[in-house]
């Protein structure tokens, strides 16, 4: 096991995942090459903003839409930016298993905290809960990090069962998950512990999710108002249904009017309505249009968000 005994301290693991996550966004400018200077200015605002950390290459950052080096450098630039005692969580996002292995030691190279790991989804058919047992707990007992399982079956085709979650929740290189599904965080989070964390995928469940007990989360909308999003979990830790409802509710609408029908290249849009550099999303995604932007904005100053 190449696990440090740091990382087997619950009371480290803890602190190091309760808080907020930016599921951070890969600038391109318009050429579409890596902006790297404007993901330096964004982080530089980000460490502003409490947030714990950041996960780098999700699905807001692009991962597909990247090559190896490019994933590398932009690891490695969130990595040597972030403010001090901010946490990096690596997403993979491979379909074999030996790509996988390969990034997680990378990752640990440049010093990235947690690995968060998809499901294959290209074979997705043989995808059953026992080649994904035997696949998530093979990384785990080589990984030079402790591993997070990302169930995001949108993005895969793959769902990550709850009696799988349970199986691999045993193993001590598996801290935690990030559930994205639509079928409701509530069937993970009896696995909540102090050794197996799991959080939520999604602004539109944060308070929920940490009413549950979750201790934090992963949400696109931190892109673009980490804020908002900071109130919230203040409120999810503080337990505070008479605020936290209404918010949540209030975040809830922001979050479907601009990850909700426009993906990554509607955060992007938001983050330079908030005063981050979003820039352009790569091709064969389309940019959102001038019409559509004026409709987020619209939400977002009737939501006070704006004025």
């Amino acid at each position: 096991m190449f696990f440090a005994a740091l990382y087997m301290d619950n009371d480290y693991l803890s602190a190091r995942m309760a808080g907020v996550f930016v599921p951070i966004s890969t600038p391109f400018a318009i050429d579409e090459s890596v902006d790297l200077d404007a993901l330096i200015y964004n982080l530089d605002r980000y460490a502003e903003s409490g947030v714990l950390g950041y996960l780098a290459l999700g699905s807001n950052g692009e991962n597909r839409s990247l090559t190896e080096e490019e994933k590398l450098r932009v690891l490695s630039t969130i990595v040597a930016h972030k403010a001090a005692g901010q946490v990096v969580m690596a997403c993979a996002t491979y379909d074999a298993q030996r790509d996988t292995e390969s990034f997680l030691k990378k990752a640990a190279d440049f010093g990235a905290d947690f690995g968060l790991v998809l499901s294959p989804g290209y074979f997705r058919k043989q995808m059953t809960d026992e080649v994904l047992y035997r696949y998530f707990s093979t990384l785990a007992d080589t990984s030079p990090i402790p591993l997070l399982l990302y169930n995001a079956p949108g993005f895969c085709g793959v769902t990550i069962s709850p009696s799988l979650a349970c199986r691999l929740a045993e193993h001590p290189g598996i801290v935690g998950m990030k559930d994205s599904a639509a079928s409701g965080i509530e069937q993970f989070l009896k696995l909540e512990s102090d050794s197996f964390h799991v959080l939520a995928g999604s602004a539109n469940f944060l308070f929920p999710a940490m009413m549950g007990g979750s201790i934090g989360g992963t949400v696109s909308l931190a892109n673009s108002f980490p804020n908002i999003v900071m109130e919230l979990f203040r409120l999810g830790q503080a337990r505070d249904e008479a605020r936290g409802i209404p918010l949540q509710a209030r975040v809830t609408r922001v979050n479907q009017a601009i990850s909700g029908p426009f993906g990554p290249s509607g955060v992007k849009a938001a983050m330079d309505l908030g005063g981050f550099r979003g820039g352009i999303p790569r091709r064969p995604m389309l940019p959102v249009t001038h019409a559509q932007i004026e409709e987020i904005r619209r939400v977002l100053v009737e939501e006070a968000i704006l004025s």
